[in-house]
């Protein structure tokens, strides 16, 4: 890197998908079109009602279409498909009714527990359902369109994409002898690509063993667990790992907060496991858990802001306490944490979304320059590429300002000090974002 044009870096378009959910935007016409789907359902104009939403589900890399869902009107129907990462589902309209489906795996593959499984599942959707024909155990969806709206065939689509691709992984984590069907779509990982992620695997867990070592003798759970939470956080949202890793540490992190009699000595002997299983992973191994697709829905309901600023008030208030007790060694990990958290469990609108990826991409400047993106930081010497992360702020906020009339960009009144001032200014200005609508 030429650190005499550091601060001419300009901004750059993501190449990589990273973190869960659609890594990429949506319409600018997308509200237009949902409306005009509105009305042309009220018309029971049935088939144009649905090519307006279709077009309202598109979403684009810059200003190419990722064709994540596509369809062709033919007479009296409308065939489409629409694409969520292992799932492809395939479909029909008419005016009188939606049939979709998804090809999971052969019926003559399934085994017992299999089946067991499946049976289940049908107990806990609402909209899809399993079933077998000849050949195939199917994911399929029927909606019948005499009082459809656009509100109406959302939910029922979204759950047959998010459950189909769920379970589709799932079923490769839990069955590995079993094949799973129709996934000529997805896309592999260049090796090269894989290497710089198992590489940094092995950096990341090498750094968290140096620093367990550092940690007080007593007393030192609450910060091995930052640690360890951490590193599965950063695992998921930067290597963005499929099938059994993504399972796994979903799980893992699911669980580490729901399972409230455990100690948290006894959570962090699991995770610290795990971390030495990932470890110990080869790369022919590794390699098998990646692949690229394309995907329409995001698996997260969207979070109030307030909700997201209690989160960052909180983690605050738990930075203020190692600080004053004198534990400093832990705060740029949990400042780490907090971005990812965010990532993992919120469901975030674009402005959030963009700004807080910008802040990880602060947080990991090797990461992002192994991957070929400019650095905005400089650890060894404390420099930021202040231009650069002010445009980013920027490129993030105005185009949505004409939805919301009170928000405005923060880039100028960051702490541009050290990365701990950076990281606690910059956290408090997402707080006090303003996302009043006119």
């Amino acid at each position: 890197m030429n650190w005499l044009n550091f601060f001419d870096t300009k901004p750059t378009q993501l190449r990589h998908p990273f973190g869960r959910g659609i890594n990429a935007t949506i319409s600018p016409d997308e509200e237009e079109l949902f409306n005009k789907s509105y009305v042309a359902f009220e018309k029971q104009d049935t088939l144009q009602a649905y090519e307006y939403f279709f077009k309202s589900l598109e979403n684009f890399s810059g200003d190419i279409s990722n064709n994540n869902i596509t369809y062709n009107k033919e007479d009296d129907k409308l065939n489409f498909v629409i694409y969520q990462g292992s799932a492809r589902i395939v479909g029909v309209v008419t005016p009188e009714h939606l049939y979709a489906e998804v090809i999971m795996i052969k019926k003559a593959d399934a085994e017992v527990a299999l089946k067991r499984y499946i049976l289940e599942r049908n107990y806990q959707l609402t909209y899809a359902y399993y079933f077998s024909d000849d050949e195939h155990i199917k994911l399929k969806l029927y909606h019948d369109n005499i009082t459809a709206s656009p509100q109406k065939i959302f939910f029922p689509l979204r759950e047959i994409a998010l459950n189909a691709d769920f379970d589709k992984e799932y079923l490769k984590t839990e069955f590995p002898n079993i094949t799973l069907q129709d996934t000529e779509h997805l896309v592999k990982l260049d090796e090269s690509e894989l290497k710089i992620k198992y590489d940094f695997l092995h950096i990341w867990i090498d750094e968290l063993e140096a620093k367990i070592l550092t940690l007080p003798t007593n007393d030192n759970a609450g910060m091995q667990a930052f640690l360890y939470l951490h590193i599965l956080l950063k695992i998921d949202y930067l290597l963005v790992p499929k099938c059994e890793i993504y399972q796994k540490i979903n799980k893992k992190i699911q669980r580490y907060f729901s399972d409230e009699g455990l100690p948290t000595e006894a959570k962090n002997e699991k995770l610290n496991k795990y971390i030495t299983k990932l470890k110990e992973m080869s790369f022919k191994d590794f390699s098998t858990k990646f692949y690229n697709a394309k995907y329409t829905f995001n698996p997260m309901e969207k979070t109030s802001l307030e909700e997201i600023s209690n989160f960052i008030s909180e983690s605050l208030i738990k930075i203020r306490w190692y600080k004053n007790n004198r534990y400093t060694q832990i705060i740029p990990t949990i400042y780490k944490y907090i971005s990812f958290y965010i990532l993992f469990n919120y469901g975030l609108n674009p402005v959030i979304k963009s700004l807080m990826h910008t802040l990880v991409e602060i947080q990991n400047p090797a990461f992002f320059e192994a991957m070929d993106y400019s650095p905005l930081y400089d650890e060894e010497k404390n420099i930021f590429a202040k231009k650069t992360i002010i445009s980013k702020i920027d490129d993030a906020i105005t185009p949505h300002l004409g939805q919301y009339k009170s928000l405005e960009s923060f880039g100028d009144e960051l702490n541009f000090s050290s990365l701990n001032e950076f990281n606690n200014s910059y956290l408090l200005e997402l707080k006090h974002l303003n996302f009043e609508e006119i």
